[in-house]
């Protein structure tokens, strides 16, 4: 079956109740031929205890159970109901649920809105009313903690038992399936495939999954947020009861149209806009399936870290410089032992070899269980947050001599009470009976020495995002959308003057009859109205007297009849671009990199959403390449950061009074050591969307 289709923002979110009956069911209704039977085939499967009634218009039996012609007929309404049938029966057959009271249904039929505007018109009527619906287009929900599969497949969930484990909601019904089918022993309490959300969307399935104390950890894969402030909400609600959202996000390239007019829309990325959503509201992004079945397995068993420091023990010179050289990307520090610790160590092992971290201890002791405790033990006692182990287990041949390794480390784990995680470089390597006596001793498992660096880089910050204040609700996109004008630089200066931003003092006219005398020199002269001005000439700066200004505007003449001619700022530290556009549909963005004439060419911009926080625009100046610039490189001035900040914020003030602009460009934004001038700008209007 397909992924789900794209729903526009401006589709109207079903009124649901709430999604406890739905996807905690006692009692299911089965609608349909042999996808029904199927769903209770694999509710049979996984051991549910709860009432199943098959619904057929001529089937006397289904699986075993008593068959009812119409869901009028069922002994009460089911907390949910599996409706496999034609799409023009689902809708007659859910608004009959609705009208009954079922805690909610599951739509398994497809050609709704993802099969034109038919389908989108027949999808409005599946969601007319308050009943929960999953849908269309979609696989459906197992509860793997009640047994509950309204799934027409196969499926690999076991029954959990008073486990915590993980929760998944995709949009795509095949890459739930391919994750329950999974050989690393991930329990999961829910899989929901969401389809086309039509009704039940991401962002209320994250909310109601987050307030259950069984879901240790959220996995989402997404081809759309449809509603990114709903989903702002939601994610707020997982911080509250410290549930992380592992995210995998796709079909970033096909996002919101952006606007041509300006620098940023020529260089900006959709995926940078998404990374700032997730970024804000402290979701973990992973760029694949494998990645986030690794990452998901490892906060179950693990859950989240204090910080990002790491221990490595393997028995090979290779692997040791493997992890050192993968450690970088992954953000992991390996921190070298402190004398008392070095000679614990080296008690063990010897003067024949080298004590750093990550730790080559060789095969010296290899076999030897005392010893290998002994090692590990005085590695993992020590202020690491987490520690590995690299350990191929072999496929054939004798394998006695490689348990005591492992009953070393599980020792030192329980002595130290530092987390571990035992990661085999190949997958081949790490056989299903040695993952379950790892995991089961609270010891995690990862099939790649990157996979293990990236899961402990993701529990680093799911701990740092624990730690932290909840995040504000970011600025929502509102109604205009698609760009139908631009205000070029002279107006659009004067706009940002009334906002309170600083421009040059200047005059405007025409070429010969400018009045400048009210400027000081050294002046700068521009050709108005005339696109991209630089590349053709049109901005002439250092003029220092009337003689070269007369020159500079019989030049510009040839370009344009109209000129304006401003102070030259001489005191500027590095050049700056900004912009706040709304991104449709996440929301406002605000973009801030290097600035000029080079700016599509160097491609230094940081994106994040607004409101920007005053910490949050000084780490993203910091990280840019004129960052040490503007904090006063080799002796000279350093740019006045506030005043950069207060532009930033004066320009979300002026979006905010302002929804018809879509976007707003300084280009250059002149850091200075007392201001921050903006000497060209660009606004572009937008028409409000229907």
């Amino acid at each position: 079956m397909s992924t789900g289709v794209r729903l526009q923002g401006g589709e109207p979110h079903q009124q649901h109740r709430g999604l406890g009956r739905l996807l905690n069911p006692h009692t299911i209704a089965v609608i349909g031929g042999r996808q029904a039977e199927l769903a209770i085939e694999q509710c049979d499967l996984l051991g549910f205890g709860g009432e199943i009634w098959p619904v057929h218009p001529s089937r006397e039996e289904m699986v075993g159970r008593r068959v009812y012609r119409s869901v009028e007929e069922l002994p009460a309404p089911p907390d949910a109901a599996f409706v496999a049938v034609n799409r023009r029966q689902t809708v007659d057959v859910v608004q009959r649920l609705a009208r009954l009271g079922a805690g909610g249904a599951i739509c398994y039929a497809a050609g709704f809105a993802e099969a034109g505007a038919e389908g989108l018109e027949l999808q409005r009527k599946l969601v007319d009313h308050d009943m929960p619906v999953i849908g269309p287009n979609c696989y459906g929900v197992i509860n793997g903690k009640l047994g509950a599969a309204l799934w027409p497949d196969v499926q690999g969930c076991e029954r959990l038992h008073g486990q915590r484990g993980a929760a998944i909601v995709t949009q795509s019904g095949n890459i739930a399936l391919n994750l329950t089918m999974n050989m690393r022993g991930i329990p999961f309490t829910h899989v929901i495939s969401i389809g086309n959300q039509a009704g039940v969307r991401i962002e209320d399935c994250i909310a109601e999954l987050a307030s259950d104390p069984d879901v240790a950890v959220i996995g989402v894969h997404a081809e759309s947020i449809i509603d990114p402030i709903a989903f702002g909400h939601a994610a707020i609600t997982a911080h509250d009861t410290k549930t992380p959202i592992v995210m995998l996000k796709t079909g970033i390239s096909e996002t919101a149209a952006h606007i041509a007019a300006s620098h940023t829309a020529a260089i900006a990325k959709p995926a940078d806009v998404y990374s700032a959503l997730f970024e804000r509201y402290g979701i973990i992004t992973v760029d694949s399936v494998s990645t986030m079945a690794a990452v998901l397995s490892f906060l179950i068993v693990a859950g989240p870290l204090s910080g990002n420091r790491m221990v490595s023990l393997s028995c090979s010179g290779g692997e040791a410089s493997l992890v050192a050289d993968r450690a970088e990307a992954h953000g992991i520090v390996f921190e070298a032992f402190d004398e008392d610790q070095a000679a614990k160590i080296r008690s063990s092992l010897g003067d024949l070899v080298a004590i750093t971290n990550p730790l080559d201890y060789h095969t010296f002791i290899w076999g030897d269980r005392v010893a290998l405790t002994a090692c590990f033990t005085a590695a993992l006692d020590g202020p690491a947050d987490a520690a590995m182990l690299v350990l191929d287990w072999p496929t054939s041949g004798d394998v006695e001599s490689w348990f005591p390794t492992v009953e070393a480390i599980e020792t030192a784990h329980r002595a130290s009470g530092t987390l571990t995680v035992v990661a085999a470089t190949l997958p081949e390597n790490m056989p299903h009976p040695l993952r379950a006596w790892l995991q089961e001793r609270g010891i995690a498992v990862a099939y790649s020495i990157d996979e293990a660096l990236e899961a402990v880089s993701a529990a680093a910050r799911v701990g740092q995002w624990i730690a932290a204040d909840p995040p504000r609700i970011h600025t929502a996109a509102g109604r205009y959308r698609h760009a139908t004008d631009t205000i070029a630089e002279v107006a659009a200066k004067q706009i940002l003057a009334k906002a309170g931003i600083t421009v040059p003092p200047s005059v405007h006219g025409p070429a010969g009859e400018v009045d400048s005398s009210s400027l000081r020199f050294p002046v700068v002269a521009k050709a108005s109205g005339v696109a991209h001005k630089t590349d053709s000439g049109g901005v002439i700066v250092g003029i220092n007297d009337e003689v070269a200004l007369a020159a500079a505007l019989d030049d510009l003449a040839q370009l344009t009849s109209e000129v304006l001619v401003e102070e030259q700022i001489t005191d500027t530290v590095a050049e700056l671009l900004v912009t706040v556009r709304r991104d449709w549909p996440i929301g406002v963005s605000v973009v801030i990199g290097s600035g000029g004439t080079l700016v599509e060419l160097v491609g230094d911009m940081k994106t994040t959403l607004a409101p920007v926080m005053a910490e949050k625009l000084l780490d993203m100046l910091s990280t840019l390449k004129i960052g040490r610039l503007l904090d006063g490189h080799r002796g000279h001035a350093a740019a006045d950061h506030q005043a950069i900040i207060d532009v930033v914020n004066k320009l979300e003030a002026l979006m905010a009074t302002r929804p018809d602009i879509v976007e707003i460009e300084i280009n250059p934004l002149l850091a200075t050591p007392t201001d921050a001038v903006a000497v060209d700008a660009l606004i572009t209007l937008g028409e409000e969307s229907k």
